[in-house]
């Protein structure tokens, strides 16, 4: 057989898969778009100031360098050109469904197919269905008292709301992530004034960017092998990283050192500012950003950062615990994404008719966060446990896609559907939330964890480990129906 295949979502997770498919001979392919061009959250995020705090080098495909980067640290509109170039090159627009959602899909155990249920026109009924939506696709908005009642504007930063001219404004910027710290910087001295709302502040160090010239694309282009040197360079700096976070107090202290010099040096121009901004939990418990421009935005006399915890927003502005109101023309939430609700708001129906949301009630979990038991050929790309704290995931996305193409491989060769072995997902589920319980990220509150404390969201070793692991192996699955 020559199984058809869904997939949800065009960013660097849908695309990888689609080209997998192509490459292992598959070309029955349908892919959902609810945007109306390729991108993912490379689309979506046009916030002032957004770039990538990982090296492009290494955050782009192995198997497509991209010699032209005109930055270590590229911004959106450049990565987004490039996933573009890569759309075209690999042929994925063809079988792109744009400006079409998922509503969600139901397994048909007498039929062994998905159906898959959309915003507008008729389900469509495929073999195998990949969810790429990926874990930062669904802004997080705090529910806050008389929110409904403030009467200018606001919107989040992953829905930035470009026809507001924020020129001479008063504005509230609620969170302090990694968002906050590229856009503050960027509309810091177009405000009128900015009241920064922060609740734990992260751990910063420099973010060594520089302007890639003329002379190093040349050498990219004509020398392959450099490009291969800065990419593997910064897979050691990453994953170095990775290390310090799971294994190494001794690195993980150098690097807080390197931070509270940074950090210390950038708030010197006002005083009083750093032990604001200093955190006081375990560094890499969350993620550490990499910024040279948003802790000096701070000193600027047109800011204000308020640590007071939020109580209320009245017609006027911010009601803090201290009883003050900030006045405020315009509020921006800076406040992440709803990173554990895996596939939400999507209904998924498995085998005998297993709600998908049930069924991880207490936490999401798939076996090397892509497939559930009595699930049959259903892979979720980015899924539970396969995030890293500090390096990139494209990494992770194409040891997935590979798998998915050896999944489908052995399907158009058995033609039995398969749904991993629940005692095989069980053992390997125990096993790493045993090694996640001995790391830094149980230390503190933060996107990495649901709401009952277990991290649903990273994996606990390293990119190398996981790329080793994660290969498809029939024994790990079940024939069902």
């Amino acid at each position: 057989m020559k199984p058809s295949v869904a997939v949800i979502g065009t960013g660097f997770g849908g695309m990888a898969a689609v080209i997998e498919l192509k490459k292992q001979g598959f070309d029955d392919i349908v892919v959902f778009e609810k945007g109306d061009d390729v991108g993912g959250v490379w689309r979506e995020n046009t916030y002032p100031g957004a770039a990538c705090d990982v090296p492009s080098p290494f955050y782009s495909y192995s198997f497509e360098p991209n010699p032209r980067w005109p930055h270590r640290f590229s911004r959106q509109p450049a990565i987004l050109d490039y996933m573009r170039h890569v759309a075209d090159k690999y042929d994925v627009r063809r079988h792109v469904r744009f400006r079409t959602e998922v509503r969600g899909a139901t397994y048909d155990d007498s039929t062994g197919k998905w159906t898959v249920e959309l915003d507008a026109g008729e389900p469509v009924v495929v073999d195998v269905l990949v969810s790429a939506v990926g874990q930062l696709s669904r802004p997080a908005v705090p529910a806050i008292d008389g929110a409904e009642t403030f009467a200018g504007e606001t919107f989040h930063s992953a829905e930035w709301n470009h026809d507001v001219d924020l020129k001479g404004k008063r504005v509230a910027v609620i969170g302090t992530g990694a968002s906050a710290i590229q856009f503050v910087p960027a509309i810091q001295p177009e405000v009128g004034h900015l009241t920064v709302f922060q609740r734990t502040p992260p751990y910063i160090i420099p973010r060594f960017d520089r302007e890639f010239s003329r002379l190093h694309h040349k050498v990219f282009e004509r020398v392959p092998a450099t490009q291969l040197v800065e990419r593997g360079t910064w897979y050691g700096v990453v994953e170095g990283l990775s290390v310090a976070w799971v294994y190494s107090k001794p690195l993980a202290a150098t690097i807080q050192a390197i931070s509270k010099w940074h950090m210390r040096r950038s708030t010197r121009a006002r005083p009083g500012l750093f032990e604001k901004v200093w955190p006081k939990y375990q560094i890499g418990c969350k993620r550490i950003l990499f910024s040279n421009d948003y802790l000096p935005a701070l000193t600027q006399p047109n800011v204000d950062v308020t640590t007071q915890r939020l109580t209320e927003i009245v017609p006027a502005g911010v009601r803090t615990a201290d009883g003050l109101v900030h006045e405020v023309d315009v509020i921006i939430w800076g406040t992440g994404f709803k990173a554990t609700e895996f596939l939400a708001p999507m209904s998924i129906k498995g085998s005998e008719g297993r709600d998908l949301h049930d069924e991880w009630r207490g936490g999401a979990r798939a076996y090397y966060g892509m497939t559930v038991p009595h699930f049959p050929n259903l892979f979720v790309m980015y899924g539970p446990n396969t995030n890293t704290g500090g390096g990139s995931i494209i990494y992770f996305l194409e040891a997935q896609a590979k798998y998915l193409g050896e999944y489908v491989g052995h399907l158009a060769a058995s033609g039995a559907p398969l749904a991993v072995r629940p005692e095989v997902e069980q053992e390997y589920d125990e096993r790493i939330q045993s090694q996640l319980s001995g790391s830094v990220w149980t230390g503190c509150s933060s996107w990495y964890r649901n709401e009952d404390g277990r991290i649903t969201t990273n994996w606990p070793t390293l990119g190398i480990q996981y790329k080793a692991q994660a290969k498809f192996d029939p024994a790990d699955y079940e024939v069902v129906g």
